[in-house]
C-alpha cells in the first residue's frame, strides 16, 4: 500500500542516489520523450515566422506586417498565462500528470491553427497553442532537472533547450516545399505544416507514458514508497545498461512533507530568502526573451522587406541561422558543467550582445546583404543560444523543489512579458517603417539588454555546477542534510520516522 506521509519526518537518500548515476540509455529516453517538445515548438514557430510573408498575401489571410507581429504576441501571451496556470498544478499534482496535459493543449492549438480563416481566429488559436507551450516550460524543465545526474545537468538542460532549433531546421527545409506554389496552392501549404506538427506531437505524447514521475517531487509530498520504487527501478535499468556497479551513497536528507506550499511562502522565498537570485532570474530571462522574440519572429519580414528575398526562398537563410543556434549549446554545454555557470553565462550574454551591436551598426550603414546578415546572426546566436538556454537552467535549479515549476513560470512570464510580448509587435512596427535606422535602434536595444544581463550574472550568479539541487537550494520542507557514518548503506532502511 502506498505510504503517504504528511506530518512525520522522512529520512531519504533518494536525491543523492539519482545524482550519482552515470549517464545511460535510460536518460537518453527521458531526454527524447520530454525534450522533443522543443523540436516541435521550433518547427511550429519557424513555420509561423516563415509564413508571415505568405499570410500578408490577399490570396491567404491578407495580414498586415503589424498583424504578423501581433500573432507572435498572441502566442507569447498564451505562453505567459499557461506557464503560471499549469506551473501551480505541476507543483501540486506532479510533473508527469501535467506534462501530459500541457502537450495535449499544445496539440489542440496546433490543429486549430491549421483551420484559421482570418486574423481573429489565427490570433485565438495561437493563444491556445501558447497556453500549452507555456505549461511545458514549467513541467518539462522541472522534470528534466530532477531526473538528470548533477554532473551532467547543465549540458543536458542546454542541449534540450537548444534542440528547439532542430525543429527550426526541419521547419525551414519543409517551408521550401510547403510554401512552394508549384507544389502546393498558396493557401494550403502553410496549413499542412501545422497538421504535420500535430501528428508528431501525438507520437511524443504516447512515448511520454513511459517516463516516471519525479522521485524528488514524490518524496517532498510524502510518497516515500513510490519514490523509492521508481528510484530503484531507475538504478537497476541504468546499472544493467551501463554494466557498472553503482557507488554507495551515505548522504541523506530529512524532510517534513506537505501537500502545498502557500503563496506567501513562495513570495517570501523569492523576495526575502533569495532576492539576489530573483533579480538574476528576471534579468537573464528578460534579456534573452527580448533578443530572440524580436529578431526571430520577424526574421522573414526583414529578409523580404529589406533584402527582397521571396517567401519560398527564406528557408535557405533560416537554416544556417538555426544551425548556429543548435550547435552553440551542444559545443559550449559541457563548459557550463566544467568551467562553471557564472563564467559561461556571463560570457555568452556579453559577447553575443557586443557582436549584435556591431551588426546593428553594419546594418544601419548599409554594408550588409541577406547572406552576410545571416552569417553574422548565425555567429551571434551560436553564443546567444547557449546563454538563453542557461537562463531556463538557472531559474530551474536555484530555487527549492517544492516551488520549482512555479519559479520557472514566474521568471518565464515576467521575462517574456517584459522582453517577449512587446518585442515582436515593436519590431513589426519598425520593419513596417522600412527605416534601417529605426530597426538598427531596435537591435541595439536587444543587444544592450543582453550585455546588462551578463553583467548581472557576474555579480549575482550562482555556482550550481555538479551540485545536487538540494545543495543549491535547500527544500522548504527540509529539516537537515547529513551523512551516515557507517557503511555499507542499505537503501531499504530509508525511514519515515
Amino acid at each position: 500500500m502506498q505510504q503517504d506521509i504528511q506530518k512525520n519526518e522522512i529520512k531519504s537518500r533518494i536525491p543523492f542516489r539519482l545524482d550519482r548515476l552515470p549517464f545511460s540509455r535510460w536518460h537518453v529516453l527521458v531526454v527524447i520523450a520530454l525534450g522533443f517538445t522543443w523540436i516541435l515548438d521550433g518547427l511550429e514557430v519557424t513555420m509561423v515566422g516563415v509564413i508571415g510573408s505568405v499570410l500578408i498575401s490577399p490570396k491567404t489571410l491578407d495580414f498586415t506586417s503589424a498583424e504578423v507581429g501581433f500573432v507572435a504576441t498572441a502566442y507569447l501571451i498564451g505562453a505567459v498565462i499557461g506557464s503560471v496556470f499549469f506551473a501551480e498544478l505541476t507543483d501540486i499534482h506532479g510533473r508527469k500528470k501535467l506534462f501530459m496535459v500541457t502537450l495535449s493543449v499544445y496539440i489542440l492549438g496546433t490543429v486549430f491553427t491549421a483551420f484559421s480563416f482570418n486574423f481573429p481566429s489565427f490570433f485565438l488559436f495561437r493563444f491556445i497553442t501558447g497556453l500549452g507551450i507555456g505549461g511545458e516550460y514549467a513541467a518539462i524543465n522541472s522534470a528534466i532537472d530532477e531526473l538528470m545526474p548533477s554532473k551532467y545537468r547543465g549540458r543536458i538542460d542546454l542541449a534540450i533547450n537548444g534542440s528547439w532549433w532542430v525543429g527550426t531546421i526541419v521547419g525551414s527545409i519543409g517551408s521550401l516545399y510547403l510554401l512552394n506554389t508549384s507544389i502546393f496552392p498558396i493557401n494550403l501549404g502553410w496549413r499542412l505544416s501545422f497538421a504535420i506538427g500535430a501528428i508528431l506531437a501525438i507520437a511524443v505524447l504516447l512515448i511520454r507514458r513511459y517516463v516516471p514521475e519525479s522521485p524528488r517531487w514524490l518524496l517532498m509530498h510524502g510518497k516515500l514508497d513510490e519514490a523509492r520504487e521508481i528510484t530503484t527501478n531507475i538504478e537497476d535499468t541504468v546499472s544493467k545498461s551501463t554494466g557498472k556497479d553503482l557507488e554507495q551513497v551515505s548522504r541523506y536528507i530529512t524532510i517534513k512533507p506537505q501537500r502545498r506550499i502557500r503563496a506567501k511562502e513562495i513570495v517570501d522565498t523569492l523576495f526575502k530568502k533569495y532576492p539576489k537570485r530573483t533579480v538574476l532570474g528576471l534579468s537573464l530571462m528578460a534579456g534573452q526573451a527580448f533578443l530572440y522574440n524580436a529578431i526571430f519572429f520577424t526574421y522573414a519580414l526583414v529578409l523580404k522587406v529589406f533584402y527582397g528575398i521571396p517567401s519560398d526562398e527564406i528557408g535557405y537563410f533560416i537554416i544556417p541561422f538555426a544551425v548556429g543556434n543548435f550547435v552553440g549549446p551542444l559545443v559550449l554545454g559541457k563548459l557550463f558543467d566544467t568551467r562553471g555557470r557564472k563564467l559561461m553565462i556571463s560570457f555568452t550574454y556579453i559577447f553575443s550582445g557586443a557582436l549584435l551591436m556591431l551588426t546593428a551598426y553594419l546594418f544601419y550603414i548599409g554594408v550588409l546583404n541577406a547572406v552576410t546578415q545571416t552569417l553574422l546572426w548565425s555567429i551571434i546566436f551560436f553564443f546567444a543560444s547557449a546563454g538563453a538556454s542557461s537562463a531556463y537552467l538557472t531559474v530551474s535549479e536555484v530555487f527549492p523543489v517544492e516551488m520549482r515549476a512555479m519559479a520557472i513560470a514566474v521568471f518565464y512570464s515576467i521575462g517574456t512579458g517584459i522582453g517577449g510580448v512587446l518585442a515582436p509587435s515593436l519590431f513589426g512596427i519598425l520593419i513596417a517603417s522600412k527605416s534601417p535606422f529605426s530597426l538598427s535602434m531596435g537591435y541595439l536595444l536587444g543587444a544592450s539588454l543582453m550585455v546588462i544581463s551578463g553583467i548581472v550574472e557576474i555579480f549575482l550568479g550562482v555556482k550550481a555546477e555538479k551540485k545536487s539541487l538540494e545543495d543549491v537550494a535547500r527544500p522548504l520542507t527540509a529539516e537537515d542534510i547529513e551523512s551516515y557514518n557507517k557503511e555499507p548503506v542499505n537503501y531499504n532502511n530509508e525511514e519515515a520516522n
